[in-house]
Formats: structure tokens, C-alpha cells, sequence
């Protein structure tokens, strides 16, 4: 369980008996969390997956990390900070060209699993380059369009398959937003299972169970 530079700080799993060229699970946190959050899924996830759990590049006070800031005291209620989570896209996109050449994954075969911020930026990222990205897995997030490339509509995303669940109780985001992710991507051609669950802004065991079959079915 080392602890390594790339652009980002991140937790990494190898996999189990690797192939040359493994696929790669590619977590990316929520706000105010860590890269530790979702690597604590790590040994209950397919071993033949390496795992890399970033760590978000904004510090918060007094602690963790955020891919871009939420002003909570802003008068029309949360505002997120759009530069700063497209800044986070790019860096992140980079950092996956990163994961695959230095530790030799399949980069056909990569997997975005996300959580709140993490997902609404791992939706971004797969939109804007879907060349990069053949999974997503987006837990209590929706899509926020107004971080998505220009032109994203035009991308190929014919390999790009997407689970994503949300609480029907989430008091963070509510499960309106989520509801909308479904058809805004069936739009695009773009395969996509949408569960919900009765719980909070929090992944239940019956989703996780349902996200991992989900994973080894593709």
C-alpha cells in the first residue's frame, strides 16, 4: 500500500497475478475526504484491477481535500467553484495518461469510481475524453455541464459505459439532480445503469454489492 508521486498523491493496490497490461480502478474522492475514503473499498474490488486512489489538490482547514471549492455561505445557496473543477479535469486526465505509463495498466481498461464531487468530476472527465475512459462509476453525484469540454457532444462514446446510484434520502445533493444523469446521457447514446437506494449521501451495502457485479459484468 505505497504511497507515490505522480501529479496527484495517491494510494496504490497491484493487482492480483497481473497480465502485462492489468486494468486500473481509478478513485477519485469526495469533498473534504481523502485519497484513504475509497481505497478502503480496495480489497473488496476485483484483484486482476490495480488501484489508485488520488488525493484532491485543494487543502482544506483543518483537514482534507477538495477538487475544487463549495462556498457554502454564497446567498444563493452552495456554489461551486467551476474554474477550479475544470482545472481538476485537466489535471486528473493527465494523471490518468500518468497512471498508464508508469505502472502499466491497459489504458483501454481504465475505470473512473467517484463519490460526490468525485463522481460529478469523473462524469466530467469521461464526457470531455471518453477516449480515456471505458467505466464510470458514479456514486451521490449528477453531471454538471457547465465543466464539461466544449464540443463534448461530438466525442465518440460508443466504449464508454457508466453505473451510477444515488440516496433517495441525500441531504448534500439532492436526488433530483441524480435523476437527471440517466436520461442526460442516454441522450448521448451513452449506456448507463442508474440505481437508487433508501439511504443518505452514503453508499449502502446492497449498492455496493450492485456496483461490484455491475463492474465484473463489463
Amino acid at each position: 500500500m505505497e504511497k507515490q508521486t505522480l501529479l496527484l498523491e495517491h494510494n496504490y493496490r497491484p493487482a492480483k497475478n497481473a497480465s502485462e497490461n492489468p486494468p486500473a480502478i481509478i478513485m477519485l474522492h469526495g469533498f473534504g475526504s481523502d485519497e484513504n475514503d475509497l481505497f478502503s473499498f480496495a480489497s473488496e474490488l476485483p484483484e486482476k484491477y490495480v488501484i489508485i486512489s488520488l488525493k484532491a489538490p485543494i487543502r482544506l482547514e483543518p483537514y482534507g481535500n477538495a477538487w475544487y471549492n463549495i462556498y457554502f455561505d454564497n446567498s444563493q445557496g452552495k456554489f461551486s467553484d467551476d474554474e477550479q473543477a475544470i482545472a481538476s479535469r485537466e489535471l486528473v486526465s493527465k494523471c490518468i495518461d500518468e497512471v498508464v505509463n508508469k505502472y502499466k495498466v491497459d489504458g483501454n481498461n481504465i475505470t473512473l469510481l467517484g463519490f460526490s464531487q468525485g463522481t460529478i468530476l469523473s462524469f466530467a472527465i469521461a464526457l470531455s475524453y471518453p477516449e480515456k475512459v471505458k467505466n464510470v462509476i458514479g456514486l451521490s453525484g449528477y453531471v454538471n455541464e457547465e465543466i464539461l469540454k466544449d464540443g463534448y457532444a461530438k466525442n465518440d462514446f460508443s466504449q464508454l459505459k457508466i453505473y451510477t446510484s444515488h440516496g433517495s434520502a441525500d441531504q448534500v445533493i439532492p436526488v433530483q439532480w441524480a435523476r437527471k444523469t440517466e436520461p442526460f446521457l442516454k441522450k448521448l447514446n451513452i449506456a448507463c445503469k442508474y440505481s437508487e437506494f433508501p439511504v443518505g449521501h452514503g453508499v449502502a451495502p446492497q449498492n455496493f454489492y450492485e456496483l461490484k457485479n455491475w463492474l465484473e459484468s463489463q
